[in-house]
C-alpha cells in the first residue's frame, strides 16, 4: 500500500482509538446507541437486509417489533464499532486492560473438565456482542486460545490486530489453509476457537438448518472433535446493561450420532443464542446467501 495513504488511514483509524481510551464507559454506550441510530438513518445498503433477515428468521414479530429490533441492532453496531475502537488505541497494553475491567467469565469449570482429559478442546461460538472481548476474556482467564480467522487488508491493520490480541493471550491462525495449524494447536492440549454463525462454502461448509432454512455452515467441528479427541465446548457472549460483556462457557456437547447430526446440533445451539439476544447478532450479515427459503415459507403459512 503506498505509505501516504497508508498514514492518511492510519490517523483516522488511531484517532478514534485514542478518543475512545479518554471516553468514560457511560458516555461509550450512550454515545454508541446514538451513533447506531445515525448510522440507520443516513446507511442506505444494509438496513434492507437487516429487515429482511428479521423478516424471513422472525417471522412472528409485528412490524413494529421488527422496526424496534432494527433500532436496537443498529444501537448494537454503534456501541460494537466504539468498544473494537479501543484495540486501535496507541496506548500499550491498553486493550488488555480494557478486557479485564469490562469482561465476566461464567462457567469456566466446563472448559476445565474438557481440558483435564488432556486432548485439546474445540470451542464454538457466534458474533454475539462482542465476540473480540469473548476471546480475549477467555484468554485473560487462563485458556490457551487461538482463533481462527481472516486475514486484513491493509498488511499493517493485519499486523496490528495479531499484536493487539496476543496482549491478552490470544494467537490466530488463518484461513484458508488453517488445519494443519488447528491439529498443532490440539496436540499441544491446547484450544481452538470456531465461529458457526457465518456462511461457508464447502468443503469446510455443509448445508445445516439455520432458521428453518438449509444453508452452507461450517461443519469442521463434529469430525475434527472425533479425529482427535478433543473436548467440544459452546461459548457465548451478552452484553449487560452496564457494559460489561459477560462470557459463559457451557457444558461439553457429547460425541453422539453422526458428524451431520451433531453439527446440526451445533448450529441449533447458536440460533438459540440468537433468538434470546437477537438484538446483539449481525443482522446486516449476508448470512443466507443461495437459500431457498420456499420450503421454511411452506412450514411457516402451514403454522
Amino acid at each position: 500500500m503506498n505509505p501516504i495513504l497508508a498514514l492518511l488511514l492510519r490517523l483516522p483509524v488511531h484517532g478514534l482509538g485514542l478518543f475512545v481510551f479518554f471516553l468514560p464507559r457511560r458516555a461509550e454506550l450512550a454515545l454508541g446507541r446514538l451513533l447506531g441510530r445515525a448510522a440507520l438513518a443516513v446507511d442506505p445498503k444494509r438496513p434492507p437486509t437487516v429487515r429482511e433477515n428479521l423478516r424471513r428468521c422472525l417471522p412472528e414479530l409485528s412490524g413494529a417489533e421488527r422496526e424496534a429490533l432494527v433500532r436496537a441492532n443498529y444501537e448494537h453496531y454503534g456501541i460494537l464499532t466504539l468498544e473494537l475502537a479501543h484495540m486501535f488505541a496507541p496506548v500499550p497494553g491498553h486493550w488488555r486492560r480494557y478486557a479485564e475491567r469490562f469482561t465476566r467469565v461464567e462457567g469456566l469449570e466446563n472448559w476445565k473438565r474438557a481440558h483435564d482429559k488432556d486432548k485439546g478442546t474445540i470451542f464454538f461460538g457466534a458474533h454475539l456482542a462482542n465476540w473480540e472481548l469473548m476471546a480475549a476474556a477467555g484468554a485473560l482467564a487462563g485458556i490457551p486460545i487461538t482463533m481462527t480467522t481472516r486475514h486484513l487488508k491493509p498488511a499493517w491493520l493485519d499486523r496490528w490486530m495479531e499484536r493487539v490480541r496476543l496482549t491478552t493471550g490470544v494467537r490466530c491462525v488463518y484461513q484458508p489453509r488453517t488445519m494443519p495449524a488447528v491439529m498443532k494447536t490440539l496436540r499441544a492440549r491446547a484450544s481452538v476457537g470456531f465461529v458457526l454463525d457465518q456462511y461457508m462454502v464447502p468443503p469446510m461448509g455443509q448445508k445445516l438448518r439455520f432458521f428453518g432454512v438449509k444453508v452452507d455452515t461450517l461443519a469442521v467441528v463434529a469430525p475434527l472433535a472425533r479425529r482427535t479427541g478433543a473436548g467440544v465446548i459452546p461459548v457465548r457472549q451478552r452484553r449487560e446493561p452496564d457494559g460489561t460483556v459477560t462470557v459463559m462457557f457451557e457444558p461439553e456437547v457429547p460425541l453422539d450420532g453422526s458428524d451431520e447430526e451433531l453439527n446440526q446440533r451445533y448450529c441449533d445451539r447458536v440460533e438459540a443464542w440468537i433468538r434470546e439476544r437477537p438484538a446483539e447478532w449481525l443482522w446486516a450479515h449476508r448470512r443466507f446467501k443461495h437459500a431457498d427459503w420456499s420450503e421454511a415459507d411452506r412450514r411457516t403459512q402451514a403454522a
